[in-house]
């Protein structure tokens, strides 16, 4: 079973031509509401499109906001501890979609930032404890240390990108970092090979959008490469990402296998709008992989050289 510990926002999308600059003024073209948030986005992605049993801990204010996203959670069979906030208001997110789907987020965390160690369950009968860091950093690396203590696996998510203390670093077996926060956490401007060399820990996933993926794993290197969709959405792609991926590992399936799954996820929740109603069933990933027979040795090729992985070990 997988424990996730992180937040749940309410999304409030507009769509429009292009992604405002600095003090200039765009006009949408539609707006909508979703249920989302790092943490619950992943945690109905370990469920729905990972089929793994999943509990989630989160942090709620007493307003409208916070039963909308319960109801959401709960209906993607999610189970949920929740702490309440009374004089916070539940997380919220502003995000704008521009019509070639990339997106531009901000975050009023609320009630998010109220989370603590002490509201996580007992942890035996858990495999993994999947986290963010739309959380406190603290209580991040309290829960991080609560789980290793217990023999539970400590997936991190590090976005928002932020510098991590040695500590929390030391306690993560597997950590999860798009090419940006790569770069920010190695404090490191070069490939994600040089990147990837700053950092410790046996497992690191870095998620290179369209390109693919590229995981560290014991000092060798796996490459999986993207699957081919047309995008309207970019949201929360990356948090099925994650989702997927430690459902996968919950399952008992191999890290190569894991990243398969994980990448048919994450490319199918490109093709739907808004946060967790773009994550798909596990039966569609099952089905994206077995439709995809193309030979992937091209896109494989120009991902390990993209990485700057030509004179590193790779696996077959």
């Amino acid at each position: 079973m997988i424990l996730v510990a992180g937040s749940a926002n309410l999304d409030f999308v507009v769509r429009a031509g292009h992604i405002p600059g600095p003090g200039e003024t765009v006009l949408g073209h539609g707006f909508k509401t979703y249920p989302g948030g790092k943490g619950a986005n992943q945690a109905v992605a370990s469920c729905r499109a990972g089929a793994a049993a999943t509990q989630m801990v989160v942090a709620f204010g007493d307003d409208a906001f916070a039963s909308t996203l319960e109801a959401s959670l709960r209906a993607a069979g999610v189970g949920l501890h929740i702490a309440r906030v009374p004089d916070s208001p539940t997380g919220t997110a502003f995000i704008c979609v521009s019509d070639n789907a990339e997106n531009a987020i901000t975050v009023a965390p609320g009630a998010n930032t109220a989370l603590m160690a002490t509201d996580l369950p007992p942890l035996s009968g858990y495999s993994h404890l999947l986290m963010q860091l739309e959380t406190p950093l603290a209580t991040v690396t309290a829960c991080a240390r609560l789980a290793h203590s217990a023999g539970v696996k400590v997936v991190l998510n590090a976005a928002p990108a932020q510098p991590l203390p040695a500590e929390l670093l030391a306690l993560v077996d597997i950590l999860i970092v798009n090419e940006g926060e790569l770069a920010a956490i190695a404090a490191h401007s070069g490939t994600v090979a040089e990147c990837l060399e700053r950092l410790p820990g046996s497992i690191v996933v870095v998620t290179l959008g369209e390109r693919g993926c590229c995981a560290r794993v014991h000092g060798q290197y796996v490459l999986q490469s993207a699957f081919p969709v047309q995008p309207v959405d970019t949201t929360a792609a990356g948090d099925t990402f994650c989702g997927a991926l430690v459902a996968a590992l919950d399952h008992g399936l191999g890290i190569t296998t894991a990243l398969r799954r994980a990448s048919a996820a994450a490319a199918l929740a490109c093709t739907q709008a808004g946060a967790q109603s773009s994550i798909p069933t596990h039966q569609a990933v099952v089905e994206l992989i077995g439709q995809t027979a193309h030979d992937p040795s091209d896109e494989l090729r120009a991902l390990r050289i993209y990485c700057g992985l030509t004179a590193s070990p790779l696996n077959p």
